[in-house]
Parts: structure tokens; sequence; C-alpha cells
């Protein structure tokens, strides 16, 4: 019997230190907390079965043979029933404000472009350790860093939808 609540409580830890929930005062994972970290996963793990899919301006919503930045979170986020707008813009404006520094793995983060000026211009989904999963260029969907000089630089604002 004491082996078993030692189990059980070494499970919380050791659930807690993996979705980064750093209380354990109540002894068990906040619902809510937990099902976000799990679905921002799922959300990352749907996108990353795309990788190298080819990047296409202006590519039609609903189909995965070709992607533009917000028709590929938009694809992706409705697979997990999060329906999102079709343009990086409009998708800026749906859930809530995140900080760069509270970012979580399913976040959307957003950037300006050339042709956007200071304005949100390009979305891609925060992957954690500093990742984005985002599809632009030669190499259709794919991982970047957020230190990237041009994206740590054009960054804008992030939004938590999930």
């Amino acid at each position: 019997m004491i082996k078993a609540i030692l189990f059980r409580k070494l499970a919380v830890v050791g659930i807690s230190a993996v979705i980064g929930i750093s209380s354990l005062a109540a002894g068990h994972v906040p619902k809510a907390e937990a099902a976000t970290a799990s679905t921002g996963s799922k959300v990352i793990k749907l996108g990353d079965n795309y990788l190298g899919v080819k990047y296409k301006l202006g590519a039609a919503s609903g189909i995965s043979t070709a992607f533009d930045c917000s028709s590929f979170t938009q694809y992706v986020f409705k697979k997990v029933g999060i329906t999102l707008p079709r343009t990086s813009s409009a998708q800026s404006k749906k859930g809530t404000y995140v900080a760069r520094k509270n970012l979580k793995v399913g976040d959307l983060v957003f950037f300006s472009t050339p042709s956007s000026g200071k304005k949100v211009g390009h979305a891609a989904i925060y992957a954690g350790n500093n990742k984005v999963l985002h599809t632009y260029g030669t190499g259709g969907v794919k991982f970047t860093s957020l230190s990237n000089s041009y994206w740590n630089s054009h960054y804008v604002t992030a939004r938590r939808v999930l």
C-alpha cells in the first residue's frame, strides 16, 4: 500500500515535470493545463506529418499537397477541432495574447514580412525548445529556430487558441 501511494506521488511529479507545472500543492495535474499541453503536442505531431510539403502562396484551404503559412496552420488546427480564419492577419486576432516568454507548444506565433511591413504577414506554430513549425520558401513545411536572425527580428505576437 505504501509503495502504491509513493508510486502515484512520483508519477504526478513526473507528469508535472513533463508538461511544465511547477506547483503540486493540490497533488494532481489540473485537467485544463494537461489537456492544453496534450493538444499542443498533438498539433505538432500532426504538422510534423507534412514536413517538406511545398510552399505555395495562396494555397487553397483544406488541401495538403501545398500550403502557405496560414493554410498550414488552419489545416493542422482543424484536425484537432479548432477552426481558424484563412489569413495570418485574421488568425492573429483569435484566442488570447501570449507573451513571448510564456509560449507553450501549440501556440500560434506571428511575424511581419517584407510585404506586410510591421504588421502580421506570417503564421507559425510554436513547437517548444525555441522552435516553430511553419512553411515558407523553397523548403516547404519545416522547423525553424526563433533565434534565427530573420524570424527573431520579425516577431510580432503570439496567440493561444487551445
